[in-house]
């Protein structure tokens, strides 16, 4: 009796230690998937203010820490492939999240499982 209350308590401790991790895990994904946000809202607003541009526009476009002179198509270019690969990892995030997720779910029904394991065994002893 006392070993199988020794076994609940260890997978109980374990499966606390696991939520918070992986809660932690969770809060980390959905702050980076903002950011992802954020950054892709502004590239549509860059495209969205140069619209009514000429394509043949000379424009300043920012690269880390300069500005490249370069016409307004070419920006419009590269514009839509930062928010193609802002949706690319916005997907992947959801993936991560939802996989954490299930097995997190998974993990709370085996512990519960085996819970009413342990009820139906103290059941069948008496």
């Amino acid at each position: 009796m006392a070993q199988m209350d020794m076994e609940l308590k260890k997978a109980f401790t374990e499966m606390q230690i696991n939520k918070l991790e992986t809660t932690k895990k969770i809060n980390m994904i959905d702050m980076k998937c903002d950011m992802v946000k954020t950054g892709k809202h502004k590239y549509q607003l860059t495209e969205k203010g140069t619209s009514s541009l000429s394509d043949d526009t000379r424009v300043y476009q920012s690269v880390g820490r300069m500005f490249l002179l370069t016409d307004v198509q070419n920006m419009r270019e590269d514009l839509k492939a930062k928010q193609d690969k802002c949706d690319k990892a916005i997907e992947l995030l959801e993936k991560k999240k939802e996989f954490l997720q299930k097995s997190l779910k998974d993990q709370e029904d085996g512990l519960r499982e085996l819970v009413q394991q342990r009820k139906e065994a103290d059941v069948g002893a008496k």
